[in-house]
């Protein structure tokens, strides 16, 4: 069940903040190499985790500007069983890194510890294959299966909740759920939607939405969508419906591109930080049950004040 903090943060009207892209912001404005995209790597030096540290610190103290909550993500993204070999890591040096992931974001909620509103820690999981593109699709059982382990090891690093990013099909979703339910840990799941605002699987997000809570009673705090701009999915608010109550938290991309040309895309795709704070007052307006805002791929703290700014 959800601690005092958590539980604060869905009573509070004010949306927490929470951080950008990490790893756009880490690989093409800091010029740092992250192997496999995956920003775990970090961990291993005392170099990379003060670079962390200084990523967070910003945020934190964009938080403090707004006077809101903040939802600290661990660098654990890319950190399941399956990326241990492509980063040349053991499995138990990789559970050594999830756990460690946290209690590094526990020093950064301690250095803040003046901080009015509660920091939140949450324990990032992203999706066992490619984040824009749904690959070997699991069932739900396959998916609570693998996701168990990593969500295990999170919890023993004492997060707060755990959250599931850049989700491509209902089955993944679905399975992280069940294996947080098992855990008894507070989880958040985030879909990316493709231009035409149904998800990399073809299915539609509130299909997906409604399957979940059905199958799970509605254990899932919140969902949210993420790795996806606004113009891609604010037509899917044109009509009210009640599984638009239960999306709570936005992180959008700058780019207007596509999955697949930011693939290919060798530079950085900024977009209008100013425009992307501007876009998210259509979104507010539409849903009004929002709890977090912060940004996905190609946004760093500029994008962020920006939402802040026109939202907060």
């Amino acid at each position: 069940m959800p601690d005092s903090r958590v539980e604060l943060m869905l009573d509070l009207e004010k949306p927490f903040l929470t951080d950008g892209g990490m790893e756009t912001t880490l690989i093409f404005h800091e010029g740092i190499e992250l192997p496999h995209f995956a920003s775990i790597t970090l961990m291993q030096t005392e170099q990379g985790r003060e670079v962390l540290k200084n990523y967070f610190r910003s945020y934190l103290q964009l938080a403090k500007t707004y006077q809101t909550g903040f939802v600290l993500e661990s660098v654990t993204w890319r950190a399941s069983a399956d990326w241990a070999s492509p980063l040349g890591l053991t499995q138990s040096q990789l559970q050594r890194l999830n756990e460690q992931s946290v209690q590094l974001l526990e020093e950064m909620r301690a250095e803040f510890c003046d901080h009015p509103l509660p920091i939140l820690l949450s324990g990032c999981i992203g999706p066992r294959g490619d984040g824009y593109q749904p690959g070997q699709m699991m069932t739900a059982q396959e998916a609570e299966k693998y996701h168990r382990g990593q969500t295990q090891q999170l919890v023993n690093g004492q997060a707060d909740m755990i959250s599931a990013m850049t989700l491509s099909y209902m089955e993944e979703g679905l399975g992280i759920a069940r294996a947080a339910q098992s855990i008894e840990i507070p989880v958040v799941l985030s879909f990316t939607v493709e231009t035409d605002g149904r998800l990399p699987s073809g299915e539609l997000l509130s299909d997906v939405i409604r399957q979940v809570d059905e199958a799970t009673g509605g254990y899932p705090l919140y969902y949210m969508i993420n790795c996806a701009h606004p113009s891609h999915f604010l037509h899917l608010f044109e009509e009210q419906g009640e599984w638009m109550q239960r999306i709570q938290g936005l992180r959008t991309n700058a780019s207007t591109k596509s999955h697949a040309e930011l693939d290919e895309s060798t530079e950085l795709d900024i977009g209008d930080p100013h425009q992307l704070g501007r876009d998210h007052i259509s979104l507010m307006s539409s849903l009004n049950n929002l709890k977090v805002l912060g940004g996905c791929c190609g946004t760093d703290l500029r994008h962020v004040d920006a939402i802040a700014r026109n939202c907060l």
